[in-house]
């Protein structure tokens, strides 16, 4: 696989057997969509250290990452999605950036619309369990 253009990193944050998903603002495209938290990953970041600071942006808490979920996960034919489980170790989640945020048991992982690109990577959490 070539080198992704742009890597965009994501938290599948569970407690209490629970993942949080964020419902987005913007783009127009995209707005109402949910998602697992995260973001772009800046020039010269590391994956890891821009999923803890896009946590601390857009959902004022502090995580501390777990274990990687796959490989890179293709949003596009130039972007990757990456996403790490993650546990809140500072804060309450606050949709800063978002419209809402939901807390979902394995039951109602398929309650929310989920994103295209988030979509294989609900379906990997919902086969592996939510641990």
């Amino acid at each position: 696989m070539k080198r992704a253009d742009l890597v965009i990193v994501g938290a599948a944050i569970l407690s209490e057997g629970r993942l949080l998903s964020a419902q987005r603002a913007e783009p127009p495209h995209m707005a109402g969509g949910w998602e697992l938290p995260g973001g772009k990953v800046d020039p010269g970041e590391s994956d890891e250290n821009a999923l803890i600071r896009e946590c601390h942006e857009e959902l004022n808490i502090k995580v501390s990452l777990q274990a990687r979920i796959g490989g890179d996960w293709p949003l596009s034919n130039t972007t990757v999605l990456r996403v790490w489980t993650a546990k809140i170790i500072e804060g309450e989640p606050e949709p800063l950036e978002h419209l809402a945020l939901r807390w979902l048991t394995p039951a109602e992982l398929y309650d929310v619309d989920w994103l295209p690109g988030d979509r294989p990577v609900i379906e990997a959490l919902a086969t592996h369990g939510l641990t």
